[in-house]
């Protein structure tokens, strides 16, 4: 069980950037980045307290946080800020990149597999935003278009874009993301474009017909594989999202991560 829950401790000041920390009653070993998503324009961190909860009952300290995003900030802004979390984590709590692993949903789940780009730590990504160059290359004469987001803040994300497909949704949150469209930082965002033997292993999960396409997973797959790292790849049938199926997939996680971060 939980034993405190440290609830908005600054990480960033000049921002007031926030994190919830989950302290587990067991002597800390390792540490867990748990990410929100919302499409970098929405979400917050007390959104992601199920799956926290989840994570530090098996052992894990286990931080939320809140990050920038557009239309504030864009592309690649988010990752600064959870890069500067990592940072603060080693300072406060003692805790090095090889003591910490990273999981998240939808956009959580890009900025999860981008830590594990650049630190190579262990990653889950549930649906993440992963194919963005192609995927858009592809799609060009779709018409972006934001529909009904009023309530993303409240609703539960096992909740939200949970009935398929909506081309124009995520080519709308994908290039909202960008201050400059442009072909170069399309490509730049792509994670698999940056894979190399150092990435960590990593956890991928889509559903087939879901509202992120799966060519994201496959893409990581085919780079990851070239350059020997190891994952753990899992497809859905239908079209559920990200936290929509993580009951499924969460024997699997927890086996991940324990192989690949073991909990005291």
């Amino acid at each position: 069980m939980t034993s405190r829950i440290l609830i908005n401790a600054v990480y960033e000041p000049i921002h007031e950037l926030k994190v919830d920390v989950y302290l587990p009653t067991t002597p800390v070993k390792a540490g867990i980045i748990d990410i929100h998503g919302g499409g970098w324009f929405r979400g917050d961190k007390q959104k992601d307290a199920d799956w926290a909860t989840r994570l530090n009952d098996l052992g894990y300290l286990v931080f939320v946080p809140n990050y920038r995003y557009a239309p504030a900030v864009h592309y690649s802004t988010p990752l600064t800020d959870v890069e500067t979390l990592v940072e603060w984590i080693g300072d406060q709590y003692a805790l090095p990149t090889t003591q910490l692993a990273a999981v998240g949903g939808s956009a959580g789940g890009n900025m999860a597999v981008e830590l594990a780009l650049k630190y190579g730590m262990p990653a889950v990504s549930l649906s993440g935003i992963l194919d963005i160059e192609q995927w858009l290359a592809t799609h060009k004469d779709v018409v972006a278009k934001q529909g009904d987001t009023s309530l993303f803040n409240v609703t539960a994300s096992a909740s939200i874009n949970q009935s398929g497909s909506d081309d124009q949704f995520y080519k709308w949150f994908v290039t909202n993301y960008f201050a400059e469209q442009s072909v170069a930082n399309y490509h730049a965002a792509t994670p698999s474009t940056r894979v190399t033997a150092e990435t960590g292993p990593l956890y991928l999960a889509n559903s087939l017909a879901e509202f992120v396409p799966s060519s994201g997973v496959l893409q990581m797959a085919a780079a990851l594989t070239a350059n020997q790292v190891p994952f753990t790849m899992r497809l859905l049938a239908g079209r559920r999202h990200a936290k929509g199926y993580l009951a499924d997939v969460d024997a699997d996680v927890v086996a991940f991560l324990q192989r690949n971060l073991p909990p005291a």
